[in-house]
């Protein structure tokens, strides 16, 4: 009977060390991966046709690169301001970009998709952040 409890013991134990290293593999920034993902959400949300996914995509691809290579060069930067700016920079010049792909009507639904997100980020309305 102990034998059985030390086994579970130890099947419980490596499960939760596989569980956090994919959970830690996951947030590793992949900037090829985010942006096929995001593109594949915004075709489905914003009703993009195919040569629009696909300026979409290389757009976003660009972006999240620009993203990886701030966030490096950012690493240990005390100077949160300054780095704020940076990040304000990059979303607009993405917007804009973004912007030149979608119809007026997609760029609508776009802004209010981001809004939505980013309250989600914080904890939403009504959602109260358990973070």
């Amino acid at each position: 009977m102990k034998r059985l409890e030390f086994l579970l013991v130890l099947v419980l134990i490596g499960t939760t060390m596989a569980m956090a290293q994919d959970r830690g593999g996951q947030r590793q920034f992949n900037p090829e991966e985010m942006a096929k993902r995001q593109t594949a959400q915004f075709k489905t949300d914003l009703e993009l046709n195919d040569t629009q996914a696909e300026k979409m995509e290389k757009v976003l691809l660009a972006s999240y690169k620009e993203m990886g290579a701030m966030r490096q060069e950012m690493s240990g930067e005390e100077d949160r301001t300054k780095m704020r700016e940076k990040m304000t920079e990059w979303r607009t010049n993405q917007q804009k970009e973004i912007k030149k792909i979608l119809t007026d009507e997609q760029f609508l639904k776009y802004e209010k998709l981001m809004e939505e997100r980013r309250a989600n980020r914080r904890g939403g309305a009504g959602g109260g952040g358990g973070q």
